[in-house]
């Protein structure tokens, strides 16, 4: 729970063999801490920061149809969290895309706050991709 009243997204991408078969996973969280959407999609051969984006972006249509206004978003992806804080600059061309589309997710929520969690933090969203994968792959 937060004590600010936000939504909590939990969202996270993976590919096997970077690039190779990927999927995204997000949990969306009420107020109170109650899961309201989880999703994981095979998203095809992708990159591991292809799948985090897709998974941001998913996630963030999610928050937008419960129509949130506060949500802070935990990911385990450094590079995603930082470059949406624009901390660091989106320098491969095959996410400047993504980024952009993920910007234009936020700006239509109110207030978004992102946040670098630890890979074991984020256990629930992280499954939701292993299992689509595995779906996918017929494992």
């Amino acid at each position: 729970m937060t004590s600010s009243g936000a939504w909590i997204l939990r969202a996270d991408g993976g590919s096997r063999g970077n690039p190779g078969p990927g999927a995204l996973g997000y949990v969306l969280c009420d107020a109170s801490g109650a899961e309201v959407e989880a999703r994981g999609e095979y998203l095809g051969s992708c990159t591991n920061n292809v799948a985090e984006y897709r998974a941001l972006i998913a996630g963030l249509a999610a928050a937008a149809r419960h129509g949130v206004r506060s949500l802070v978003v935990r990911m385990d992806s450094e590079l995603v969290v930082r470059q949406m804080l624009g901390q660091y600059k989106v320098k491969n061309q095959g996410l400047k895309p993504l980024h952009a589309e993920a910007r234009q997710a936020v700006a239509k929520l109110g207030t978004v706050k992102f946040e670098s969690v630890p890979r074991d933090d984020n256990g629930r969203a992280d499954a939701l991709v292993n299992e689509a994968l595995d779906a996918a792959l017929g494992r």
